[in-house]
């Protein structure tokens, strides 16, 4: 008998402008006692901002502002979890993790970190946390990640940019709030979203789809479509995005992503860029995997008028190269869904370096 995946969901989720007003309702029964605190990880561009005003604080509940400048870190993880022990005399009863990807992906590490032993660079890879997270919350207020759905939590590390991928990290709750994704740049949006339109092109065309995957896929793309090649008015594109980003995260749960993700972790590891115009970047050039793909990013990007940064790779020496390579490679089921068993045939240490040239 073939054995299937049992794939974990998000068990609860609410959607719908202003929904964010029901935080405070819903984490009510979560709280375990006035000595464990609600620990909010939020993204530091919303100090000041009135949705501050709107998290239920009560008790010692903590409000933490981090940068989403940079991708998330292992060693990051390390000292928040470090510090929330030192600081309360029991463990929180839950992190909450408010902004994109970045501060969603925090709050998973950090929720799993609170229960396992040892740094969260020691359960980058899959299937190695053994004990459940303590509760968390994920309130996107930017579309396309997935980050909001998905199994993994992607940190860089000392070694490697790799996700802690695991039946505990997909989140308790969800708060889908297109309201919460008013007033992101032109820019971010397109680089985000984009994430969302690759993961699921990559889902589409890669070896591991079947029915499960292919559906979420289709309708994410769809929604993509729609969001970036449509004229939406602004309500409806908010609405819709964040229903893609939902979508695709669901798409890549019982499949994987592809080229672009695995080189994009290259580029993120050793330079710092960001996954979403990290994606973009890598993209924009392999017509040679994706090509009916790579058609719509070009007519997206035109449409949006979207520049892309040009000779990123242009001063890197072989070693730097190499080292990119390297972590591009390690991503095995990503080449593997992307071209095959027999992918280390043809996907090269050349091949990558031909294309990071380009970029």
């Amino acid at each position: 008998m073939t054995k299937y995946r049992n794939f974990p969901m998000v068990p609860r989720v609410v959607f719908g402008q202003g929904c964010f007003k029901q935080l405070g309702e819903i984490l009510l029964p979560k709280r375990k006692s006035s000595e464990a605190p609600f620990i909010f990880l939020v993204d530091d561009v919303f100090e000041g901002h009135e949705l501050i005003n709107s998290i239920p604080l009560l008790f010692n509940d903590q409000i933490i502002f981090i940068s989403a400048d940079e991708e998330p870190k292992t060693n990051q993880v390390d000292s928040l979890v470090s510090q929330l022990i030192q600081s309360y005399t029991e463990l929180p009863s839950g992190i909450i993790g408010i902004g994109g990807g970045t501060l969603l992906d925090l709050a998973k590490a950090t929720a799993l970190m609170l229960t396992n032993p040892g740094s969260a660079s020691e359960y980058q890879g899959w299937d190695l946390i053994k004990k459940p997270a303590i509760y968390h919350v994920g309130i996107p207020t930017i579309s396309g990640t997935g980050a909001e759905v998905s199994r993994t939590t992607v940190l860089l590390g000392p070694d490697k940019k790799l996700g802690i991928n695991s039946d505990f990290t997909p989140f308790d709750q969800v708060i889908l709030d297109p309201d919460l994704t008013q007033g992101v740049s032109t820019e971010q949006w397109f680089y985000t979203g984009m994430d969302c339109f690759i993961h699921c092109v990559e889902s589409l065309n890669g070896t591991f789809l079947n029915a499960f995957s292919q559906s979420y896929g289709e309708k994410a793309l769809e929604l993509c479509k729609e969001v970036y090649l449509d004229s939406l008015s602004e309500e409806d594109s908010r609405d819709k995005l964040m229903m893609a980003s939902w979508h695709g995260g669901m798409s890549i749960a019982y499949s994987q992503v592809g080229v672009a993700h695995a080189m994009s972790y290259g580029l993120s590891y050793l330079l710092g860029v960001k996954h979403g115009i990290g994606n973009c970047l890598v993209f924009q050039y392999l017509e040679e995997f994706y090509p009916e793909g790579v058609a719509l990013f070009d007519q997206m990007r035109e449409k949006h008028q979207i520049k892309l940064p040009k000779g990123i790779c242009a001063n890197l020496s072989d070693t730097e190269f190499d080292t990119m390579i390297k972590v591009a490679m390690s991503l095995e089921p990503l080449w593997e869904n992307a071209v095959g068993k027999e992918w280390r045939k043809t996907i090269t240490p050349q091949k990558l370096k031909s294309i990071y040239k380009k970029i």
